[in-house]
């Protein structure tokens, strides 16, 4: 895959807690010049990255909502939510409450996404479910799928980086299997070189969340 091509499936990311204002600034730069998807960048940062791509950039901005444990109040995950868009965001990252998912509080957890769905597409931003693969069985995966659909987000999501592990091919081809051909798929959380995007692609994903996105795109071995 040439690497302006695998460059539009990026979200360039930057989620460390000790990520900087000028690490942001940085991290928009470097989306511009490759061509990647979106920046994905800590809410306090989302107004930073709007201005720093300047006005139509095509380049969007993603944040995160309910990161990364996802257990917040769903009253306060639609005003991270509020937030996020008015200070610019146009794509939004929420964690799924995995905490009520788990405890079979389906109708609570679906309610709290369709919410948020409507919240967005009404402002014209995107929504990603993070369903936190690594702590879900291959039956709650599919589970999660389904509630996702049913909320009528844009995209699921495998990960947020934060857990044991990040994406797998046997999630990106589960997930695959379990959603409709129209939702979207986003692999995230410890994909570093080229082979591994291009895996994850070809597995089915839509979208894919990098911290490596240059060494990824340049063809680069990361350690």
């Amino acid at each position: 895959m040439l690497a302006e091509e695998l460059a539009a499936y990026i979200d360039h990311t930057q989620l460390r807690p000790e990520a900087t204002a000028a690490q942001v600034a940085q991290l928009c730069d470097e989306a511009r010049h490759y061509g990647f998807a979106a920046v994905c960048v800590p809410p306090c940062y989302v107004q930073l990255a709007k201005e720093r791509l300047g006005p139509g950039a095509v380049v969007k901005v993603a944040t995160v909502v309910g990161f990364p444990l996802g257990y917040q109040h769903a009253k306060v995950k639609l005003l991270e939510t509020h937030q996020a868009i008015a200070d610019g965001a146009d794509e939004v990252d929420v964690v799924m409450n995995i905490s009520a998912f788990k405890s079979g509080k389906y109708e609570e957890v679906g309610n709290e996404l369709g919410d948020l769905a409507k919240f967005c597409h009404m402002h014209g931003a995107a929504l990603k479910v993070i369903i936190e693969t690594a702590l879900l069985t291959p039956e709650e995966i599919a589970k999660a799928c389904e509630l996702c659909v049913a909320a009528e987000s844009d995209y699921v999501k495998t990960s947020t980086g934060f857990a044991a592990r990040g994406a797998s091919l046997e999630d990106i081809k589960l997930m695959r299997r379990a959603l409709p051909a129209h939702m979207k798929i986003k692999a995230s959380g410890g994909i570093k070189t080229t082979a591994d995007a291009e895996a994850l692609i070809k597995a089915g994903a839509d979208r894919l969340g990098c911290s490596a996105s240059v060494k990824i795109i340049s063809h680069e071995q990361t350690p």
